[in-house]
């Protein structure tokens, strides 16, 4: 008893002063070697033994232990938190209860004590949110030798025999663990004996230090592989056992440049001016720049870098390669808009002077001048001394280039009027055709003949039929 107690005392302190934690997934494989005390008094029978759970932590009256290594348990992790452990263990019987007079009943030989068991347990330390300590529960059954004795056993088998039973056992224990591999187990366990004659029910409670093991680091960088998301390279903790070769913080899957140290927001490449633009995306690593431009400069912000500007220091449109457009005429116009760039015009226009259009003025001297068209009579061709006539209306129209005419033929109410009309139409024409001979465009021009429907004057009279035969020139709208 003694001894237990002191080993109690050591596991204790190496309780209070660990830290780390295991886990049963990393190392599957777990022996703990340990001592155990067997109680056959709170069971529910008759005396000398007492109801269950009574007097549960009377160690010095009721349990029986052998001070010295005497119980083995190897255990392996299967899943979802839950383990299968096999467990040996020897001890003495000699203590079976107590009575009224006597707090503890002891036999008068101590009694052999084998057991072989089995056990599925379920770890409560993910459930309960837990690291160091690891509560379970668990069940399962085995089979228990004792020898035979008068007050425990005794069926008549005579004296040392060894008897054994089956039982149905239920378990709670808890694991602490000191460090990745080493803790402390702590187990109490009911074995229920099916057997009357021969079986003794009992509780079995068990302390010892468990080792654990099997868990596999191929890169050995101290992450289990199960848990190394690159399992053939070290690793660092923080990326789940997957390397940072430039100790930048980014884990080389996850560094655009694994070999050079960066920064977070360029995916681990670095910036070397500090323009906000990645070395590995900077037209201009060395200088610092846009990043609009690819990390270039942009001496005078037209948005053109200065590598691709004609003009770094004069701010002009890309279109131009960073040059301002030219204005030669001076006229407020850019030459690119100018449809009269080496001619001084205005805006409204284009950049092309302003068009004149000829006035009630000059439509009334090129009538005037028409009204002196003479023709050969009955036929449209010119009299001689109309040529200087028609050459003063073709310099007049010459100055209006961008405004367009009507020639229109009247004639008096001599002769028939479909022959009038024929006339008219022909003296027209004949007009028109002579203006476009002397540089008018054609575009310009439309001849129409009226015959004798609109006179201007009465055709009963020599005077009033000279008047109605006539050519008119007229500004088209």
């Amino acid at each position: 008893m003694k001894n237990l107690s002191r080993l109690m005392f050591a596991m204790l302190l190496l309780i209070g002063f660990s830290n780390a934690n295991a886990q049963d997934q990393n190392n599957p494989w777990a022996i703990t070697f340990g001592v155990n005390a067997v109680d056959v008094y709170p069971v529910g029978e008759d005396a000398p033994r007492g109801d269950y759970f009574d007097e549960f932590f009377n160690a010095n009256d009721h349990w029986n232990v052998l001070p010295s290594l005497s119980t083995l348990k190897v255990g392996k992790y299967i899943g979802d938190n839950f383990s299968f452990n096999a467990t040996g263990s020897i001890n003495r019987i000699e203590k079976i209860g107590e009575t009224t007079n006597n707090p503890s009943v002891q036999l008068n030989d101590e009694l052999a004590y084998y057991a072989v068991d089995a056990l599925i347990s379920y770890s409560l330390a993910n459930v309960l949110n837990t690291k160091k300590f690891e509560p379970y529960i668990g069940v399962g059954g085995g089979y228990t030798w004792i020898e035979e004795g008068v007050g425990l056993n005794d069926n008549g088998a005579g004296a040392r025999s060894k008897l054994g039973f089956g039982t149905l056992n239920g378990a709670a224990g808890l694991n602490y663990w000191f460090s990745e591999n080493v803790g402390l187990n702590l187990q109490t366990k009911y074995k229920h004996a099916f057997d009357d004659q021969s079986g003794v029910k009992h509780f079995q409670h068990s302390a010892g230090i468990s080792i654990k093991f099997g868990g596999k680091d191929t890169d050995g960088d101290g992450i289990y592989d199960k848990d190394d998301a690159c399992p053939e390279v070290a690793g660092l903790a923080a990326f789940n056992g997957c390397p940072d070769s430039d100790g930048d913080g980014i884990e080389d899957s996850k560094d655009s440049c694994p070999n050079e140290a960066g920064l977070a927001e360029f995916n681990g490449c670095p910036d070397s001016d500090g323009d906000g633009v990645a070395d590995k995306n900077d037209d201009c690593p060395t200088v610092a720049g846009l990043k609009a431009l690819n990390g270039c400069p942009d001496a005078d912000g037209d948005g053109v870098a200065d590598g691709k500007d004609n003009c770094p220091n004069e701010a002009g449109p890309a279109a131009n390669n960073g040059c301002p457009w030219s204005d030669k005429d001076k006229d407020g116009v850019l030459d690119k808009d100018d449809k009269c760039p080496d001619e001084a015009g205005t805006v409204a226009n284009n950049g092309c002077p302003e068009v004149k259009a000829p006035d009630a003025t000059v439509i009334a001297t090129l009538n005037n001048y028409a009204k002196t068209i003479l023709f050969d009579t009955g036929k449209s061709s010119f009299k001689q001394e109309t040529y200087p006539v028609l050459q003063a209306i073709t310099a007049i129209l010459k100055e209006y280039p961008e405004s367009n005419f009507t020639i229109e033929g009247h004639t008096d109410s001599v002769g028939s009027k479909s022959l009038n009309q024929r006339l008219s139409d022909s003296r027209a024409n004949a007009v028109m055709a002579y203006l476009i001979e002397n540089g008018i465009g054609a575009a310009r021009l439309n001849a129409y003949g009226f015959g004798e429907d609109y006179p201007i004057d009465s055709n009963a009279t020599r005077s009033g039929r000279q008047n109605n035969r006539r050519v008119e020139v007229k500004l088209k709208n």
